[in-house]
């Protein structure tokens, strides 16, 4: 698994964190949303409320789910929450996502059922809760951030740590037309979280604020 890469105008390295050129997508939309958020800040607030969460992003983010030695930054989780529901775990979308990372049961319910079948046991949350997941299970933060953890882990194995693609996984689905050309879902909805995620996740990473 790659580190996920995020997107700037320039080019620069921060740890194991790649800054990449947005190259041949940077002349549309989504340019157009990088440039919108790109100076996102985190206030105070939301910084409070991310720390009441702090213990559960830090164990499940230790995790190497896909890959032996891979984690999930938990600074791109961190932001991910902010993005989806301002840290809100009683969050529900109008499309009835659901909780922090804003997950639809049905998707809940398979990666669920996945972990439930592996060999890690999780502290937590327990392997029947997983293999049974219910709709009230995604308010509980530790089995929201567990499947969000899970779930970024699997699009960032799968689509080469690309911050766009990753995303577009997240949230119009990983079998989307458009990742099959190693395209970003065109859809201002998935435009718009691209640009907030990388913005939030940007300014988590300079500032070090949970570091």
């Amino acid at each position: 698994m790659k580190p996920i890469k995020y997107f700037l105008f320039i080019f620069i390295s921060i740890g194991f964190c790649c800054l990449t050129f947005l190259q041949s997508e940077s002349k549309g939309s989504l340019y157009g949303s990088v440039r919108k958020y790109k100076n996102h800040t985190v206030n105070q607030q939301a910084i409070n409320r991310l720390s009441e969460y702090n213990v559960f992003i830090r164990y499940f983010t230790d995790f190497s789910y896909f890959e032996p030695r891979h984690k999930v930054n938990p600074d791109f989780i961190r932001a991910l929450i902010l993005a989806e529901s301002g840290a809100n775990p009683k969050a529900v979308s109008n499309k009835n996502a659901l909780g922090l990372g804003q997950i639809l049961l049905t998707t809940a319910r398979e990666a669920g059922k996945e972990l439930a079948k592996s060999t890690t046991t999780f502290r937590y949350v327990s392997r029947n809760t997983l293999a049974n997941l219910k709709k009230n299970d995604l308010f509980n933060p530790a089995v929201n951030i567990l499947l969000t953890c899970y779930l970024i882990a699997k699009y960032n194995h799968r689509f080469d740590g690309k911050l766009h693609l990753v995303l577009t996984a997240w949230n119009a689905g990983e079998n989307t037309k458009s990742l099959n050309a190693g395209r970003h879902a065109p859809y201002k909805e998935t435009e718009d979280l691209i640009g907030k995620v990388n913005g939030y996740y940007v300014y988590l990473l300079r500032n070090k604020v949970f570091q």
